[in-house]
């Protein structure tokens, strides 16, 4: 979707795509990178060459060309991210069990869901201020569909005020909860170019898995049980929106499947993905699988066939994912213990799996059969 990553959900720390926030690589974005965004309220734009600012009008602060580049290239990757994410998790309620959730199926942030150094970066390149704004909406959503629209500003939802300033997501999060619980609609009043609306949005229904970014290289992805982390370096692997969909769809798949629980790594696993997230994680405790112990055959055939199904319902064309893993497997192989294969060896019994489930997907399809594993 246009920008995720990061959703205004049911809850806003752990839901289909918000992070963890005082960290660059946590915050989330549905947003793509645009710097002609308007100012926030308050804030005029940089005077032009030769011609000071309006007396009295405070002036953004500077940015520099490194806070700049670091939040375009943050904002790009996670518009990526949950863009691709987002047919998964809509599309998949029937294969994600419990952790399926009403969501509001927009993402709000304001400058502070950006770590310190990156805050001025937020104001002045996204117009985001104190008060919490939409910077995405979910293709195809209930939000999308109520015509909410990306810089609209938050005011109340069903009369509730929605918080302003540094702890503006967290306390959201707190009001949200119990208001998209039991219901299929909620009542939310917006200002959008200085005038104030009401709007019904109807909730949205999905895997409510966290979708995290990973501030690293490795070539690598995780998921705790609620989360899925893909790495930058994952990331800049997957040469195409499609191949990228076939790691999360992986990733996914475990957790709808509880493996790290039946692997009992939930916490090894959630404390990785807790420091990649960070602006600068401590890769000092990412020596060789950081504790992390490789998925066995059987449990990792479990998930690819899943995620073969995943990928079917989501509209994604699953038949170019073998030849990718292989790529993976032959370019980051197991022997290079921070690698996705280190984790995930037994690829000649994964393809087989796969070979196998893509042939009764087909056969499905053909038949116009539920696609059900």
């Amino acid at each position: 979707m246009p920008g995720l990553n990061r959703l205004v959900l049911p809850r806003l720390k752990r839901s289909l795509f918000t992070m963890r926030l005082p960290a660059l690589g946590a915050a989330l974005l549905l947003a793509a990178c645009a710097t002609t965004v308007a100012p926030p309220p308050g804030e005029q734009r940089p005077a032009e060459p030769g011609k000071p600012a309006a007396p009295g009008v405070p002036v953004a602060p500077s940015v520099s060309a490194t806070e700049q580049d670091g939040l375009r290239t943050l904002v790009g990757m996670q518009d990526r991210l949950y863009r691709v994410a987002a047919p998964l998790l809509v599309n998949n309620t029937d294969l994600c069990r419990s952790h399926a959730r009403n969501l509001l199926g927009f993402t709000a942030k304001n400058k502070y869901s950006y770590s310190a150094e990156f805050v001025n970066a937020a104001q002045k390149l996204l117009g985001l201020g104190d008060r919490l704004q939409v910077v995405g909406v979910l293709p195809g959503g209930g939000a999308m569909r109520a015509g909410v629209r990306r810089g609209d500003e938050l005011m109340a939802v069903d009369d509730k005020a929605m918080p302003e300033g540094e702890n503006a997501e967290r306390q959201a999060a707190a009001i949200l909860a119990p208001l998209v619980t039991g219901r299929t609609k909620v009542k939310m009043t917006v200002v959008r170019n200085g005038s104030s609306m009401t709007l019904t949005v109807p909730l949205t229904y999905a895997c409510a898995y966290g979708i995290e970014l990973g501030n690293t290289d490795n070539v690598t992805a995780y998921a705790d049980g609620h989360r899925v982390l893909i790495t930058r370096g994952m990331m800049n692997f997957a040469s195409s929106d499609e191949e990228l969909a076939y790691v999360l769809a992986k990733e996914l798949s475990h957790n709808a499947l509880s493996h790290a629980s039946r692997q009992r790594m939930n916490s090894t696993i959630g404390g990785i993905i807790d420091n990649l997230v960070r602006m600068h994680p401590d890769m000092s405790t990412m020596a060789g699988l950081a504790g992390v112990r490789p998925m066995p055959e059987d449990l990792d055939g479990m998930a690819d066939k899943l995620s073969l199904y995943m990928l079917a319902r989501a509209g994604y064309n699953i038949d170019r994912v073998v030849p990718f893993w292989q790529r993976l497997s032959s370019q980051y192989p197991a022997s290079m213990l921070n690698s996705y294969t280190a984790m995930h060896p037994s690829t000649e019994k994964r393809i087989a799996a796969m070979e196998k489930a893509i042939k009764d997907i087909k056969a499905k399809q053909s038949a116009k059969r539920p696609l059900l594993p």
